[in-house]
């Protein structure tokens, strides 16, 4: 157990905080005791002064003499004088002679019934002076008591505690290493299998003993962690693996054109077409660079929306002029359909990219000759623009991953049918419309083409 270690410092502190409860408690019990047992001296010696005044004898010669009782022990045996008040004393007890007071007479002048402490050369003494009548001669009546029985109590008390407190707090010390240790262990378990968790062993947790109390919400909390980390760096595997492979095929053809190009000497038309040709997979892999660059500054937050109201009609027909020349290659109907006040808040240039995509990506997967409609409508919770090609329609398996990354959502041998495409434009239009405040939907009976959804705020919603 190191000095720096939790365990070490919770030992000391709970150690230290035992220290200073048991010297209250010692302190407050010698207090009391002390107290009790000056309160019990001072009542013993009033109840002596009783005695005195009760015990008196007269002798025939009309003197006075007082029973003593016990005189094997100097404590319990009375201290008494008797003075006359002219201060002339006129009796005293063997223990009084034996141990005679210098300020006694000085008391006995006084005779006020109050208890005074005298010192001695060994043990200080208590005196009670008061005045009396014996045979109805007045008389000042004086006992006293020592304080040594009182002061050895509190003497063994002392060491008592003296002795005591170390071993108490020697077995607090103990205890609370031992209860550090327990409390501490779930703490160690948590750091070994965190020590074992390397990027390769990501689908391990923490063990959590009890979900309850605080080490087990830490537990919680660092498994949520790792289960981010782990969704974290699958995705980004997924990510350099799609991106490899997407970056692979216009690098190879350009590498293949180009060495096609040099095994013999061409004309000049000839080398003019490889490379157009070159040019033609730089677009592509600029294209798909750029596309790249887009889904990770809208994924980063680093896409700052302007809120505006849009005129979703008028986009439609901003974004059917841009790509209806490409329909038109297909034989496609590229149409408009207005069904609403087609009015909605968003960040126009990002939700012009959003349709845009999604057009683009209708006009790729639907067959020659097909049907693609821009439908504007008004909901309950705003408008709404739909996209609607006639094409095959997605896979139910694949219709929960389609918004992914360079996810198709079909087979590679359909792709060559249709082209392909970088798998990027669902992921963008989907960021594009969050980004806006909107929400982008699809709905797929598969076989009967496929309805995309932008949902966006109404303009009264935002005020």
């Amino acid at each position: 157990m190191t000095r720096t270690s939790v365990r070490f410092r919770l030992t000391m502190w709970y150690a230290g905080a035992m220290v200073v409860v048991l010297a209250i408690y010692a302190g407050c019990l010698l207090w009391f005791v002390n107290a009790g047992a000056s309160r019990s001296l001072d009542n013993r010696l009033r109840g002596d002064f009783r005695w005195a005044a009760e015990m008196a004898e007269q002798k025939p010669d009309g003197s006075v003499t007082w029973f003593e009782g016990a005189t094997g022990d100097d404590e319990d045996a009375p201290w008494l004088q008797v003075w006359s008040p002219e201060r002339t004393l006129l009796y005293r007890t063997a223990v009084a002679e034996r141990q005679p007071l210098a300020e006694s007479a000085a008391l006995a002048g006084r005779a006020d019934n109050h208890i005074v402490i005298v010192p001695t050369a060994t043990v200080p003494f208590r005196v009670l002076s008061g005045p009396s009548r014996i045979a109805g001669r007045p008389v000042v009546l004086q006992v006293a008591r020592s304080e040594a029985g009182m002061r050895r109590t509190i003497r063994d008390l002392v060491i008592t505690l003296i002795l005591g407190l170390p071993l108490a707090v020697a077995a607090a010390g103990v205890g609370g290493y031992s209860l550090a240790r327990r409390a501490l262990r779930p703490v160690d378990q948590i750091a070994e299998r965190a020590h074992s968790i390397t990027a390769d062993r990501l689908d391990e947790r923490l063990p959590v003993d009890n979900p309850e109390d605080e080490l087990g919400r830490l537990a919680a909390v660092i498994n949520e962690m790792l289960a981010r980390l782990q969704a974290s760096f699958d995705q980004m595997r997924r990510f350099t693996a799609d991106v490899s492979h997407e970056l692979r095929t216009p690098l190879t053809a350009m590498r293949s054109v180009g060495e096609v190009a040099l095994r013999e000497r061409r004309d000049l038309s000839s080398y003019r077409a490889t490379i157009g040709s070159m040019l033609e997979e730089a677009d592509r892999l600029s294209f798909l660079v750029d596309r790249l660059l887009t889904v990770s500054r809208a994924e980063a937050g680093l896409m700052k929306p302007s809120v505006d109201v849009i005129d979703l009609e008028g986009l439609a027909d901003e974004v059917v002029a841009h790509l209806g020349v490409l329909a038109e290659e297909k034989r496609q109907s590229l149409t408009i359909e207005r069904a609403g006040g087609g009015r909605g808040l968003g960040d126009r240039v990002v939700l012009r990219q959003a349709l845009i995509n999604l057009v683009d990506n209708a006009i790729k997967y639907t067959p020659a000759g097909g049907r693609i409609r821009i439908r504007i409508s008004d909901a309950a919770n705003g408008p709404a623009v739909d996209v609607i090609d006639s094409g095959p329609g997605v896979a139910p398996e694949a219709a929960t991953r389609i918004f992914n990354r360079f996810d198709r959502g079909q087979s590679k041998a359909h792709e060559g049918e249709t082209g392909g495409g970088s798998g990027l434009g669902l992921a963008i239009a989907k960021r594009a419309v969050e980004v806006s405040g909107g929400r982008l939907s699809l709905e797929s009976p598969e076989g009967r083409g496929s309805t995309f959804r932008i949902a966006l705020p109404a303009p009264q919603e935002r005020g």
